[in-house]
């Protein structure tokens, strides 16, 4: 008996000396049913992923997917609340139970997946870092950016790219580091740093934004890493992980099936297996994961398929779809099968 209390002693000092994100998951989809709202925290200013609009209301492709998750669990799509982070906050916040969910133009890297505590949950954009110059140094090449000044937001990919990149390249460069992206943008348009690089979705974002000023910043062919933005959570809360997993996945699916937010309910007496699945009619996967078996149907009604999403918030800011097309149409977006 002594044996076995010094063995719970001692598992009890070693769980108690772990960091807080490695302690036993809370139980995420409890805590946002008990408190009627999911914690979601964007990106604050970036077209087509997160920005308020004229009314105060958050838009954007990373917004939808914390409203689709919301539509899951509670089975409305307002019920979040969209806490805006800084690059270097982000992960704070979420390890720290400060919010539930990342969706925030953030990169999903094994560094990150390892060592933060936390989990990417899919891909909502696969993107790839590029450089944006003003159209008038005549620049149209990555290759001709040496002893360049460039504008770059601190512990980023983007950052490590950067310096990847020069050095592969023999190219030498003068970093001109500004934490908040405003910031960042504001001292590319007024030429404190010759070049502003970012996601390419970033920076098409930025250029939207400049209105009848936008041709006069030109983005650069080259894209010189893979970025793959997805949705984090903590690791261990293994179900509600599943959950933003399969919510992208539902998002995919329906546009595979040719469900749309207008469409939806008329798939309702479809004799389509994989439809009465999707719909809820059978297969009980809603009740799988802890949610109603119609969960899925609650995504598309709040946020449309994923085809809708883009259309809707990344289409605008002139952002090709690309590889972000269905695997149906040559792209990567593909989903496991719901069964």
């Amino acid at each position: 008996m002594r044996l076995v209390r010094t063995a719970l002693a001692l598992g009890a000092a070693l769980l108690a000396a772990l960091p807080a994100w490695a302690q036993p998951a809370a139980d995420t989809v409890a805590a946002i049913r008990a408190r009627g709202q999911l914690l979601c925290t964007v990106s604050p200013s970036t077209v087509g992923f997160s920005l308020p609009d004229s009314q105060g209301v958050w838009r954007g492709i990373d917004v939808d997917y914390c409203r689709a998750v919301a539509a899951a669990i509670l089975g409305d799509p307002n019920k979040i609340r969209i806490v805006p982070s800084s690059t270097q906050q982000r992960f704070t916040m979420l390890q720290s139970g400060e919010v539930d969910l990342i969706v925030r133009t953030t990169t999903w890297t094994l560094g990150r997946e390892a060592s933060l505590g936390m989990a990417f949950a899919g891909v909502n954009v696969y993107d790839g870092q590029g450089f944006m110059v003003h159209r008038d140094s005549g620049v149209t090449g990555a290759r001709q950016l040496d002893g360049a000044t460039v504008c770059v937001q601190p512990g980023t990919t983007t950052e490590l790219n950067l310096a990847d990149y020069f050095r592969a390249n023999n190219l030498r460069y003068t970093p001109v580091v500004i934490e908040n992206v405003e910031e960042v943008r504001s001292a590319f348009i007024n030429r404190r740093c010759d070049v502003y690089t970012n996601d390419s979705s970033s920076l098409a974002s930025f250029a939207a934004s400049q209105g009848p000023n936008a041709n006069r910043y030109l983005l650069l062919p080259e894209i010189i890493s893979k970025e793959p933005l997805g949705p984090a959570v903590r690791k261990g809360d293994w179900r509600f992980f599943e959950i933003v997993r399969w919510t992208h996945f539902a998002l995919v699916t329906a546009e595979e099936l040719g469900m749309t937010q207008a469409n939806i309910d008329s798939f309702a007496s479809s004799t389509n297996p994989d439809v009465a699945r999707f719909m809820g009619r059978s297969g009980d996967l809603g009740r799988m994961m802890g949610l109603e078996n119609d969960w899925a149907v609650r995504v598309v009604r709040a946020v449309g398929n994923y085809g809708e999403v883009w259309e809707r918030n990344l289409t605008p800011i002139g952002f090709p779809r690309g590889v972000n097309n269905l695997w149906t149409r040559g792209g990567l977006q593909y989903a496991p099968p719901m069964r």
